[in-house]
């Protein structure tokens, strides 16, 4: 009936994303960066500890190119990011033209995604997760940063062959296969 809403339609508003859990304390300060370094210690990365912030940088090498890997926890509310930046950056000239390349590889994909800042033409790719209350396993860990490399180093060429060989987006993306 005309003005009255169908099973499809629902209502939204603001709340809690998930009810909060009653069965475990939420972690103590400090305990989130340590899973996370622990993470990358049993993965035997070499890592530098970001002076001021929660964050560790790492190197990559991956197939198709070298980056740096930052990571970092936000302890309040519980968050874990992990960025891939590229050594390479957008030219002025340039920016258009991965940003379509960047709009066409993130089209569809389930975790994470690459940003450009329009301003300095920093590339980079995050993955990231809400963690609320929950200690992070060692498998949520390794999926967040090693899809992260793995995309970052998958789309690397189509990036590099935009700012580089002139090539348009959609035929670099083409070519890296999304």
């Amino acid at each position: 009936m005309p003005g009255q809403p169908d099973d499809a339609e629902q209502t939204w508003s603001k709340r809690s994303l998930r009810p909060r859990r009653r069965d475990s304390a939420p972690p103590e300060p400090g305990q989130l960066y340590a899973a996370m370094r622990r993470f990358f210690e049993e993965e035997q990365w070499k890592f530098h500890e970001i002076e001021g912030q929660s964050a560790v940088r790492l190197g990559c090498t991956g197939e198709n190119g070298d980056w740096t890997c930052v990571a970092q926890i936000k302890e309040n509310p519980g968050r874990f990011l992990f960025y891939s930046v590229l050594a390479v950056r957008a030219p002025a000239a340039e920016r258009s033209a991965v940003a379509e390349f960047i709009a066409r590889a993130n089209y569809g994909m389930v975790l994470g995604n690459f940003e450009l800042d329009y301003t300095d033409g920093e590339i980079r790719y995050k993955t990231s997760a809400y963690l609320e209350e929950l200690l992070p396993s060692r498998e949520l860990f390794h999926t967040l940063v090693y899809t992260n490399l793995l995309m970052t180093d998958k789309y690397l060429p189509g990036i590099m062959s935009v700012i580089y060989a002139g090539m348009t987006p959609d035929l670099a993306m083409a070519r890296v296969g999304g």
